[in-house]
């Protein structure tokens, strides 16, 4: 199927869904520039999984093409949480594979929020450090130390299903960068990959913020030991 046809489609069917009573007030809460067609998201996946069971791709590069074109023309903020859907979408799960990684990249540096950057650090990038520990391993603490505020936060937020395949030596030096840092989704994302942990570990996760008390933020150890007993 061309990647227009299925934009265009998307939109009409986002287009008939829309709730102007609700639009207002769910770009508000998102502090969102791009304003919202007012559709819940149980609505949401109820058309996307409609519409992509429906309209199949026939190569991965016809895929990740239309999921950066729904991206990037987005006119409203629907539009983008579908483009996120679609690359996680069932029927293209033998094309998750490193050469989907620049996609997910752009998505988390023009996105830069994080309502679209969560879901990609934790249900796309997740996934490929499963299958591609080696080459993920070495992107995500490359992303961890860079400048880019996003992409540190997905590094940190990528192993959070993990449970007990937590890599803890790729969590802890993916946090190591961030520790000083102010930044409230920073903090947070280090509070909340401790806290997830926890439920696995929570002895280690006491250790963890036991010994860098003097460098983890009040909102990191407050998260991280939130549900421990």
């Amino acid at each position: 199927m061309a990647k227009s046809a299925l934009q265009a489609l998307l939109r009409a069917e986002l287009a008939r869904a829309a709730d102007p009573k609700k639009s207002a007030a769910m770009q508000a809460y998102m502090k969102s520039a791009m304003p919202y067609y007012g559709v819940q998201t149980p609505a949401q996946r109820a058309i996307t999984r409609r519409l992509f069971a429906a309209h199949r791709f026939d190569t991965a590069a016809d895929w990740r093409a239309a999921c950066l074109k729904i991206w990037r023309e987005a006119k409203y903020r629907e539009e983008r949480y579908a483009a996120i859907e679609l690359t996680g979408f069932k029927y293209y799960r033998e094309w998750q594979t490193i050469a989907t990684l620049p996609m997910y990249e752009e998505m988390i540096v023009t996105g830069a929020w994080w309502d679209y950057v969560d879901p990609i650090a934790t249900a796309r990038l997740g996934p490929l450090l499963r299958l591609f520990p080696a080459p993920m391993r070495k992107k995500m603490l490359q992303w961890s130390r860079g400048t880019n505020l996003w992409k540190r936060r997905s590094a940190i937020l990528c192993q959070l299903s993990f449970k007990t395949e937590t890599n803890l030596d790729l969590l802890y030096t993916t946090i190591e960068p961030s520790l000083a840092s102010k930044e409230f989704f920073l903090q947070k994302a280090i509070g909340w990959a401790l806290r997830q942990y926890a439920w696995t570990d929570p002895r280690e996760v006491c250790r963890y913020v036991r010994a860098n008390a003097a460098r983890l933020s009040a909102l990191s150890k407050r998260e991280a030991l939130k549900n421990i007993r």
